[in-house]
């Protein structure tokens, strides 16, 4: 019996993950794909026009801290003339912002 409900709690929690994993890469496709890519390589038009880098890269990746692509998520991101680049994501739960994180790191070769 314990068994029973120690492998059902950890399938509730495989499901969870799954689902997470299932929602971050809808909300890429909706969110953010257009300037980043389906791949990540940021090389759409609207990537390159607003400098998107290439998560498939490991040294992006490693320069990049999650709380960094947090905030920017959270905040926007803007030039350094104070342009936005990026609009925040004001309607995203910090658990959608966390699996985003997650599905963005996915990209790295």
């Amino acid at each position: 019996m314990k068994k029973l409900l120690i492998l059902s709690a950890l399938a509730a929690g495989l499901a969870v993950v799954t689902v997470q994993a299932e929602d971050a890469k809808a909300l890429y496709e909706k969110d953010c794909k257009k300037c980043h890519g389906a791949d990540g390589k940021g090389e759409t038009t609207m990537g390159k026009k607003s400098g998107c880098k290439d998560y498939t890269d490991a040294k992006v990746q490693a320069a990049l801290k999650d709380e960094a692509a947090t905030k920017a998520m959270k905040e926007g991101v803007k030039d350094k003339d104070g342009k936005v680049v990026m609009k925040p994501f004001e309607d995203l739960t910090d658990d959608q912002i966390k699996a985003l994180v997650a599905y963005m790191r996915s990209f790295k070769k």
